[in-house]
């Protein structure tokens, strides 16, 4: 395993930045408690004041997204508030009545306050530098926090391809109303969330995670962990997901949310398991989204991978 990761340690670093000056990605194989809050530790980044703890809830019937049991000392650490908003595609998350039971039926109540944060309505961000979009609509409760810990299931996605720090940030963070928004790439207000310029789509979730980055200080108050386990080619929000075909493989965290998603991405490529995964992130041309949201000043896929076992 330590031959793996100083071979891919060396070769995750894209030509065009050094060693030195491209964004820490952190890495523990331990998927535990202590395994999470030592990449939280080692991020060296404070989450202060109102904590936004931004995670899947999970769709009622699926059972891969992130235990509580798992995550219950880092959200208390940091006196987190878990957050979600509603979905727009219907199933047992559409309004904030069922979506507060599937929270409280997988675990989450019992470890923190949940907040559904369009339960009063959503509210814009200004997109900057965007293509598609101009604004960005997020639950209106996002503005009562002071920071946000983004704690994300990596895995793969029927519409992303894969679903990590930045779907989280965008998808996740967006309204009902929002995630048509993004879906459709600014074109449409409500309705159906399914649109036919994919490459528009993946562009567009990129676009609006940098608005809530540059909400919060350009990035300055949040940061990014991502657990790859139960490694489905399916999302949390798929009630019925396939079952996982590839092993875990660890916890990762950074600064960093655009390193972050390419170096979860860079090990499934990595794994001696992974086929069914990179044929689900490469039909949907997943690595679009990152290649998108570097463009647009999000961040880097330049990273320094750094194993801390």
């Amino acid at each position: 395993m330590k031959t793996f990761l100083t071979s891919l340690l060396l070769v995750s670093i894209f030509a065009g930045a050094s060693f030195a000056e491209a964004p820490a990605v952190f890495f523990t194989k331990d998927i535990s408690p202590a395994g999470l809050m030592a990449i939280y530790n080692k991020l060296g980044r404070e989450a202060d004041g109102k904590v936004a703890v931004k995670l899947s809830t999970g769709e009622a019937g699926n059972t891969h997204y992130l235990s509580p049991d798992l995550i219950k000392e880092l959200v208390q650490k940091v006196n987190g508030t878990i957050v979600e908003c509603n979905t727009a595609y219907g199933g047992s998350r559409a309004s904030t009545a069922m979506h507060k039971q599937v929270a409280e039926d997988h675990g989450f109540t019992k470890i923190a306050k949940v907040d559904i944060m369009d339960e009063d309505g959503d509210t814009p961000l200004t997109v900057t530098g965007g293509k598609h979009l101009k604004q960005n609509y997020v639950g209106s409760h996002l503005n009562n926090y002071d920071f946000v810990l983004v704690l994300s299931h990596f895995k793969g996605h029927a519409m992303g391809g894969f679903g990590g720090a930045i779907k989280n940030i965008s998808i996740g963070i967006g309204s009902s109303h929002g995630k048509v928004v993004i879906h459709t790439a600014g074109t449409k207000d409500s309705g159906s969330i399914w649109y036919d310029d994919q490459d528009a789509f993946l562009e567009s979730m990129a676009e609006a995670a940098k608005s809530v980055s540059d909400k919060f200080g350009n990035g300055e108050k949040m940061l990014y962990i991502s657990v790859m386990n139960h490694l489905s080619v399916d999302c949390d929000c798929d009630g019925n997901p396939a079952a996982p075909d590839m092993h875990d493989i660890g916890i990762l965290g950074s600064l960093d949310p655009v390193a972050l998603d390419q170096a979860c991405v860079d090990l499934v490529y990595k794994a001696p398991d992974g086929e069914s995964l990179i044929k689900r992130m490469e039909s949907r041309h997943g690595i679009h989204t990152l290649e998108h949201a570097a463009e647009i000043g999000l961040g880097s896929r330049e990273y320094n991978f750094v194993n801390i076992d």
